[in-house]
């Protein structure tokens, strides 16, 4: 990642590396949770453009971090998305004081990140490049910084991806994406960004619109 980006966009600690996304901040938007409806039943295996996606033993994850729709209370529009990254919860704003909640897992500490972007692009199956830091760290990955690892159930960006732009339209290198490690959501066992289990980001790529309206904010 070129860390002189993503400090200047988010604030992020001198020890960031491109892939992490936990945030520090906080917010005054409170939400009151009161769980509406449940989408327990959501994680079957599925076929999606030619990928067969194996179901998700759910019962094994907290309920907690099911799909649900909360009350959620905010002053933000609708098709917003609210990361809190303490609860490992992912928000997309309704109307009508309600959200829809994503359980996600986030980045390790030391791979921090707050602020404010929007979603300038998404991706179906996209093709995963990691950046040359992690390359170092990883030499097994390197092979994959110039080519890219093609889409498929063992790419690390999953089903979707959701890339996060600054207001100046500067690619952070941030994602909201999928992830085949569906026992990673509820932790920080990651060095990636903000990672959702595949049924639930072909849920929230398909409400999503990208563009300045789609904002996204990173809290904790």
């Amino acid at each position: 990642m070129r860390l002189s980006v993503a400090l200047t966009v988010f604030g992020l600690a001198a020890t960031l590396s491109l892939t992490g996304c936990t945030t520090t901040t906080t917010t005054t938007e409170q939400a009151k949770i009161e769980t509406t409806k449940i989408f327990s039943d959501s994680y079957g295996a599925v076929t999606d453009a030619g990928y067969a996606l194996p179901a998700i033993p759910i019962n094994k994850l907290d309920k907690k971090f099911h799909r649900q729709i909360v009350s959620y209370s905010t002053t933000e529009k609708p098709g917003t998305i609210i990361v809190n990254t303490r609860e490992r919860f992912l928000y997309y704003i309704l109307p009508g004081g309600k959200a829809v909640r994503y359980g996600i897992g986030v980045g390790k500490q030391g791979f921090a990140w707050q602020g404010e972007a929007y979603i300038a692009w998404k991706q179906e199956w996209p093709t995963w490049h990691p950046p040359k830091e992690m390359a170092a760290r990883k030499p097994e990955v390197a092979q994959y910084v110039e080519e890219g690892m093609g889409p498929g159930l063992r790419n690390p960006l999953g089903a979707r991806a959701l890339y996060l732009f600054n207001e100046k339209g500067q690619d952070t290198l941030f994602r909201l994406h999928g992830t085949p490690e569906w026992a990673s959501i509820g932790t920080a066992a990651s060095s990636g960004c903000i990672r959702l289990m595949n049924q639930d980001i072909i849920d929230l790529y398909s409400r999503v619109r990208p563009g300045k309206s789609a904002k996204v904010i990173v809290q904790q």
